[in-house]
């Protein structure tokens, strides 16, 4: 695991921490066994006692972005939440990960949840959380395939009814694709949405801002992890103006917003994440 994949594990670690707290804004009782079972000697914490505990000169980093964690799932989970109660009955979450929610959150009957990763990605998370006892919540189909191959034809041979309304979510993926592979997501999104279809995406503007704070570039480097690389900045999609051309009409909020609407006050510690995030949720359009 490196790269990306990291990321992958330092969302759920994150999302671990925010389950511990007294205040938290989700719910992920599978993140901290998803972090043990992995084992990759990267020691991440995944309670808020053992981020305190890290020693000045130890990966700090994860007090710029785990407040942020809680409230980018949150808003996702209630995005989810919502757009699959409103009619809905098949979801696709893009690049998943070590994302728990066809576990965690309550699905109508009758929900199909697709979930598209890295085959051994998704099967580690599945034979993970089985033998943690969990249960999906909703019909879980995992389509193991790369993002960089053609994921929609995968999609549709799991099942995907492309003449019925979808909720897509995009979650911690676009920071890592150059502009132009994120014009052709969207785009291939679109072509698979029935009018009614919703779509929630996290937009980064700027993500140099992220990959030069010196703490969280730090413990990229001592993970082997180069967030110079591993985000893109060149060519950044505005995500909404994309959408408004593939006849999709969207919301934004940006994150510092959506933050204070949640009761969250992250502290001048989460700035970097919060000055270059915001939420995108579009409809298609008749």
């Amino acid at each position: 695991m490196s790269g990306v994949g990291l990321t992958a594990l330092a969302v759920a670690a994150m999302r671990a921490i925010e389950t511990c707290r007294h205040d938290r804004l989700i719910d992920d009782p599978y993140a901290a066994t998803l972090v043990a079972a992995a084992d990759q000697g990267v020691g991440f914490p995944t309670t808020p006692e053992a981020l305190a505990a890290i020693p000045e000169d130890g990966p700090r980093w994860a007090e710029r972005v785990d407040h942020y964690l809680g409230v980018r799932s949150r808003v996702f989970d209630d995005f989810l939440t919502a757009a699959s109660g409103s009619g809905p009955r098949q979801c696709v979450i893009l690049a998943a990960g070590l994302d728990a929610r066809a576990y965690r959150l309550d699905w109508p009957a009758g929900t199909a949840l697709f979930e598209l990763d890295q085959p051994k990605v998704l099967q580690f998370k599945q034979i993970t959380l089985a033998e943690a006892g969990a249960e999906p919540g909703c019909e879980h189909r995992l389509v193991g395939v790369d993002l960089r191959d053609d994921w929609p034809a995968a999609l549709i041979a799991a099942g995907l009814d492309v003449t019925a309304p979808t909720v897509w979510l995009a979650e911690g993926l676009l920071p890592y694709l150059p502009g132009e592979a994120q014009r052709r997501l969207l785009e291939s999104v679109t072509e698979l949405s029935a009018p009614g279809s919703r779509l929630a995406v996290e937009e980064f503007r700027g993500t140099r801002k992220i990959a030069a704070d010196p703490q969280i570039a730090s413990f990229g480097a001592k993970q082997g992890m180069d967030l110079d690389t591993v985000l893109h900045h060149d060519g950044e999609l505005p995500v909404a103006e994309s959408l408004a051309t593939l006849n999709w009409v969207s919301e934004i909020e940006f994150s510092e917003d959506a933050a204070s609407r949640l009761g969250r006050n992250p502290g001048p510690g989460a700035a970097p994440m919060l000055d270059v995030s915001q939420f995108v949720m579009a409809v298609k359009r008749g």
